[in-house]
């Protein structure tokens, strides 16, 4: 694309996340195609041939993100994504790269659930993706955009928190979110601003140094428990480091709305409504799903009498809002299957049980 950093474009969230890999360095990308993320596939197609990149169409989601796991052992910045049950196939694959502490990014445009569901907006693969999802101890850094500007920013950054920690990065947008249109400026460079480490341990040839070994498979008595214990700091360490939030007239709340996504947008209407009818509510907006941003919420909870949390699910969020803030009660709004909660229903609920 030529147009000026500075200038405005138009993109779908999908495309938008798209043009920010290929921006963020993105050198190869595999995947397969699932609603409603098909777009992004499809302009990873097209702008990685104009880069002379690598784009492959899988024969599954499985072997994408096995190609995935290939192209991050051997150096280069690699990225998939899907959407829900397609994620849910990859999951092998992404507890394998954690175990060998691979780092990638891996897109999910979630869709309603469980099984084949819908196509119509979820967030109901919160626990999946904030609990690891696949067999084993061990987490993956999830961030939650809410516009298609954040999109791209939370892309970008993705691949910078992934080299760094080395480990695979989750971005959890919903179907709302990569398929709505919006002006945004592309972002020059995530943010980040720790220095990458030189990838020293890829598998990029053996001449003049001893062989590098990229595995996750440790046989002999405690040595893969020692190695467990080393992934645990590194868990702590992102834990303590990249906790992430937005709030949304907070000063003077008495009445706290915690909602991610697109959902947080829909809240903060409602939060408009509930202000003008003279209650006093805020938005806390997680922007980081896991690690969970816990220390935000607990000194914001500390001056609310009342906290709600409103999702496209039956209430995956609520067990880290506990988990936050055990002192509080937490009130929960949401629908799941592809219902989205609507501001006025938001407001009634509330009014209901302030």
């Amino acid at each position: 694309m030529k147009e000026k950093k500075s200038s405005k474009i138009l993109l779908s969230g999908n495309e938008a996340m798209g043009e920010a890999a290929v921006r963020a360095g993105c050198a190869f990308y595999a995947g397969y195609p699932i609603t409603p993320q098909n777009e992004l596939t499809a302009y990873m197609a097209k702008r990685m041939h104009q880069e002379n990149r690598i784009f492959i169409q899988a024969e599954s989601e499985l072997a994408a993100i096995n190609m995935v796991f290939g192209a991050s052992a051997a150096g280069m910045r690699a990225m998939t994504s899907s959407s829900s049950p397609g994620i849910s196939l990859k999951q092998e694959g992404i507890s394998y790269m954690a175990g060998a502490q691979l780092p990638a990014v891996i897109i999910n445009v979630m869709r309603g659930g469980p099984g084949l569901g819908n196509i119509a907006s979820s967030q109901s693969d919160y626990f999946q993706s904030t609990r690891g999802g696949g067999h084993g101890d061990y987490f993956t850094p999830t961030f939650a955009p809410a516009n298609t500007q954040e999109a791209a920013h939370l892309t970008m950054l993705a691949f910078d928190i992934a080299d760094y920690y080395r480990t695979p990065v989750l971005i959890l947008a919903d179907a709302i979110i990569g398929q709505m249109m919006e002006p945004l400026t592309m972002p020059a460079r995530s943010g980040f601003t720790k220095k990458l480490p030189a990838k020293t341990w890829t598998l990029s040839g053996a001449k003049g140094r001893a062989p590098n070994i990229v595995r996750s498979f440790f046989l002999p008595e405690g040595v893969l428990e020692a190695y467990n214990e080393t992934l645990r700091k590194k868990w702590e360490t992102i834990k303590k480091n990249e906790q992430r939030y937005e709030t949304y007239r907070t000063d003077d709340a008495q009445c706290l709305i915690i909602a991610y996504g697109s959902q947080a947008r829909i809240a903060t209407e409602a939060i408009d409504t509930l202000r003008k009818q003279n209650i006093k509510a805020g938005l806390f907006r997680p922007i980081s799903l896991w690690p969970y941003p816990e220390k935000g919420l607990q000194a914001l909870a500390k001056k609310i009498k009342n906290i709600f949390v409103v999702e496209q699910s039956l209430g995956q969020m609520v067990e880290d809002v506990r988990l936050s803030v055990p002192q509080k009660k937490i009130n929960f709004f949401g629908k799941a299957g592809g219902g989205i909660p609507r501001p006025d229903e938001i407001v009634l609920y509330i009014k209901k049980h302030i």
